[in-house]
């Protein structure tokens, strides 16, 4: 098969650790990305992808937890391909937490963020911080064998693949990778895919698939118009997966596409109708 298809279970809130494995195998998924992330006391009674999150590992736990969630994974026939944290270079000791329960489940990767950008700090000092930070998280990473991986993101020093791999080929890219993410491109750091891909060669560790739509806000007081992002189901964004499906599989990628879809739909809708779109496509282009 060209691709392999996992679930980042951030857009799964509803639905516990077991539960979204149970659910991630009836749909026809082979991996799972475990949302990580500290969980609140007393839970919120409504689920949401951010604040009220049970497909999430509570970071606080996560090594104690790891053999459970690994048997969990495992008896679903899941392979944990990622563990996605939100924890910086900046807190070392979580960084090795996270690397030392993602050891135990058997797990390859840990995501571990850039310094965000809002202008207020200049780019080239948090990119000198940065080269520091990450050495450190490689050092990390190299005595796990957990791979650090930094996600394309708008809103962080590496939103598009030069950028990141500005950062990145310092580094050794058996511990530090790159999370190619095309809908957050759409919304800041959007290149030509070839291109990018070209540039990352080794570094990149896997994708995440979703959209993204640009729609019209009300005009200002003065008449102007302006555009906001949005999350769009996969057909419907500006994202042509068509396009990234064939230049990823020309360039000789064959890993993991995990999804990452916050449309306001049902769940279990998505997940079905996602990796059959993506199955779709890659039947269309002749790739399976």
């Amino acid at each position: 098969m060209a691709f392999q298809y996992s679930v980042f279970t951030v857009m799964m809130p509803e639905f516990d650790i077991s539960e979204s494995a149970a659910l991630l195998r009836d749909c026809g998924y082979e991996g799972v990305e475990w949302r990580v992330h500290s969980v609140p006391s007393p839970f919120p009674v409504k689920p949401d992808f951010w604040r009220s999150n049970k497909s999430t590992i509570d970071i606080e736990t996560i090594v104690e937890k790891a053999p459970e969630v690994r048997k969990i994974s495992e008896d679903a026939g899941l392979k944990i391909i990622g563990l996605g944290t939100y924890i910086s270079y900046r807190r070392p000791d979580d960084v090795a937490k996270c690397m030392a329960a993602a050891s135990e489940m058997g797990c390859p990767s840990i995501r571990v963020s850039p310094p965000n950008y809002d202008g207020s700090v200049n780019y080239n000092d948090l990119f000198e911080e940065s080269l520091d930070g990450y050495a450190q998280v490689e050092n990390l990473a190299r005595d796990f064998g957990v791979r650090a991986n930094i996600e394309l993101h708008h809103g962080n020093i590496c939103p598009s693949a030069s950028l990141a791999h500005r950062l990145v080929c310092n580094f050794d890219p058996d511990f530090i990778g790159v999370i190619l993410d095309p809908g957050n491109m759409i919304c800041e750091g959007f290149e030509n895919w070839q291109l990018g891909l070209e540039l990352l060669g080794p570094y990149l560790s896997h994708v995440h698939v979703k959209n993204t739509a640009w729609t019209k806000e009300a005009a200002s007081e003065n008449g102007e118009t302006r555009w906001k992002h949005t999350a769009a189901r996969l057909k419907d964004g500006c994202v042509n997966w068509s396009e990234v499906l064939s230049i990823l599989h020309r360039s000789g990628y064959r890993g993991w596409l995990s999804f990452e879809d916050f449309t306001p739909t049902d769940t279990k809708t998505k997940l079905q109708d996602n990796i059959q779109y993506i199955k779709l496509l890659t039947n269309r282009l002749g790739l399976q």
